[in-house]
C-alpha cells in the first residue's frame, strides 16, 4: 500500500479523498492554487504545495506543476478526483512515465472511452446495448449522411466524438436541417475539442438517465455496484441523483450490470468507472463511460456499504478486487442534492464569503463539503460547494429525511440552490419517481417570474 498520495484536485472531492486516505493510514499531499490557500483540506493535509495562480489553466490543469509537486514531496501516487485532468489520457500517461502511480484507469482506456465513436464501437463489440445510429464517425458524402439518418429515423442527434458534459450536440427533426446541423457541429467540435469528427444517433425524446457503477482490478476481475438515476438535470448538468433507480425491473438492471462488468473484463479496464445510459420504454442505450470517480458516488456507497474511493486506491496499489459479485448486496435508498453557490432559479453564480454555515445531521444524513463559516467561495471554479446525502430503508424515508435536512441547512452571505432542492423534494412527480431528463427544465419554464421588487421613492 502507498505511504503518500498526492491529491490533484480541489473542493469537496479533495477533502473526500483526503478522508479516505487518512482512514487507511496514508499521508496526503494537497496541491492548491493561490485562491484555495485557506481551504479546509489544505490545512488538514500532511503537506501542501501551491502550484499556481487562481486560473485553473495555470494551476489545476498544469501537468508539469502537479508532477513537480509529486516529485518534491516524494509522493508515490496521484489521485485526480473528478473534472480537471481526471479523464485526460496524456496526464495519466505522463504520471506513469514520471514514476508515479495514476489512481485511475490506464491511459489507453481513458483514450478509448474519451472518443465517443471508439467507445460506442467497443460497447457494441462487448454486447452493451447502444442507441441506434451511425457506425462510427459520419462520412463526408452528404448523400451517405442523408441515407444514414433516414435509416435511423427522425429526430436524430448529431454529437461530437470528443464532446462531453452536454456540449457538442445538436438535435435535428427534419431532413432539410440535417446537413447544415452536421456542418455546424463539426465546426464547433473542431474548435472546442480539437476533433471535428461527429456521429449520428436516434434522438430519444423522453428518456431517463441511468448509470451503472463498476470496479475492476488488474487481474481480470470486475463487479458492478448497482445503478443510479441522474435524470433530474438542467442543460445536461445533474442536479440531484438517487440509488437505486425507481421503477426499473430488477432483472433488467442485473442484465445490463452484468454486461458492463463483462465489457470491463474484455477491455482490460482497471479502476472505478461509470457506464451512462438513456433508459426509455424498458430499454437501456449506452451513451458514454466516465473513467473516474463520479460526483454522485456517495449514493452508491450508502446502499452498498462500499467505499469507492478506498477501492480505487486498493486497485491502483496492485491489489486484487476484495469482493466478488455475489458478495455485493443492495440495501435501502439514497438521494444526493448538489449544493451550488448560485441563484436557485436564475442559476447565476454567487461567489463570496459565507457568513453563516450550518449543516444538517441526524440518522441517515451525510454532508460532503469543504465549505465552512467564513469560507470565501472563489469565482474561478465550478459553483458546487457541497452535497447533502440522505439514506433510508425505503425511498419514502430517504425523501422525508432529505426534506428535513434541507429545512435545517443554513447558508448565508451567498445565494445557493437549496430553495430549488426544497421545492423538488415536495414535487409530486419526483415523489412518484421516474421523471425523464427534460422534466426539470419543463418545470422551470412553467415557473412564473419572481415578483418584481418595487423601487423605493427617493426623497424630494
Amino acid at each position: 500500500m502507498f505511504e503518500k498520495i498526492l491529491i490533484a484536485n480541489r473542493g469537496e472531492i479533495a477533502l473526500r479523498i483526503q478522508r479516505a486516505c487518512r482512514e487507511m493510514g496514508i499521508k496526503t499531499v494537497v496541491v492548491h492554487s493561490e485562491a484555495d490557500r485557506d481551504a479546509k483540506y489544505v490545512k488538514l493535509a500532511d503537506e501542501s504545495v501551491c502550484i499556481g495562480p487562481a486560473a485553473s489553466t495555470l494551476s489545476y490543469l498544469s501537468m508539469p506543476a502537479i508532477i513537480s509537486a509529486a516529485e518534491v514531496t516524494d509522493s508515490e501516487a496521484i489521485h485526480p478526483g473528478y473534472g480537471f485532468l481526471s479523464e485526460n489520457p496524456d496526464f495519466a500517461e505522463r504520471v506513469e512515465q514520471s514514476g508515479f502511480v495514476f489512481i485511475g484507469p490506464r491511459s489507453e482506456s481513458i483514450r478509448l472511452m474519451g472518443d465517443k465513436v471508439s467507445a460506442k464501437r467497443a460497447m457494441i463489440k462487448a454486447g452493451v446495448p447502444c442507441v441506434p445510429g451511425s457506425e462510427g464517425a459520419l462520412p463526408d458524402d452528404p448523400k451517405e449522411i442523408i441515407q444514414i439518418a433516414r435509416k435511423v429515423g427522425y429526430p436524430v442527434i448529431i454529437k461530437a466524438a470528443g464532446g462531453g458534459g452536454g456540449r457538442g450536440m445538436r438535435v435535428v427533426h427534419t431532413e432539410a436541417a440535417l446537413l447544415n446541423a452536421v456542418t455546424m457541429t463539426k465546426t464547433e467540435a473542431g474548435t472546442a475539442f480539437g476533433n471535428p469528427e461527429v456521429y449520428l444517433e436516434k434522438f430519444l425524446e423522453n428518456p431517463r438517465h441511468v448509470e451503472i457503477q463498476i470496479l475492476a482490478d488488474s487481474f481480470g476481475n470486475a463487479v458492478w455496484l448497482g445503478e443510479r438515476d441522474c435524470s433530474m438535470q438542467r442543460r445536461h448538468q445533474k442536479v440531484l441523483e438517487e440509488a437505486p433507480a425507481p421503477d426499473i425491473p430488477r432483472k433488467t438492471i442485473e442484465k445490463v450490470g452484468a454486461r458492463c462488468a463483462d465489457a470491463c473484463r474484455k477491455m482490460n479496464y482497471r479502476g472505478a468507472g461509470t457506464f451512462e445510459f438513456l433508459y426509455e420504454k424498458g430499454e437501456f442505450y449506452f451513451i458514454e463511460m466516465n473513467t473516474r470517480v463520479q460526483v454522485e458516488h456517495p449514493v452508491t456507497e450508502m446502499i452498498t456499504g462500499i467505499d469507492i474511493v478506498q477501492e480505487q486506491i486498493h486497485i491502483a496499489a496492485g491489489e486484487i478486487l476484495r469482493f466478488k459479485q455475489r458478495d455485493i448486496t443492495f440495501k435501502g435508498h439514497a438521494i444526493e442534492c448538489r449544493i451550488n453557490a448560485e441563484d436557485a432559479f436564475k442559476f447565476t453564480p454567487s461567489p463570496g464569503k459565507i457568513t453563516s454555515w450550518h449543516v444538517p445531521g441526524g440518522p441517515g444524513i451525510r454532508v460532503d463539503s469543504h465549505a465552512y463559516d467564513g469560507y470565501f467561495v472563489p469565482p474561478y471554479y465550478d459553483s458546487m460547494i457541497g452535497k447533502v446525502i440522505s439514506y433510508g430503508s425505503s425511498r419514502e424515508q430517504a425523501i422525508r429525511r432529505m426534506q428535513i435536512a434541507l429545512s435545517e441547512m443554513v447558508v448565508e452571505g451567498i445565494s445557493t440552490n437549496i430553495p430549488l432542492h426544497r421545492e423538488l423534494m415536495v414535487d409530486a412527480r419526483f415523489i412518484e419517481g421516474g421523471t425523464n431528463i427534460h422534466y426539470l427544465e419543463h418545470k422551470l419554464d412553467e415557473k412564473p417570474d419572481l415578483p418584481k421588487v418595487k423601487p423605493k421613492a427617493g426623497k424630494k
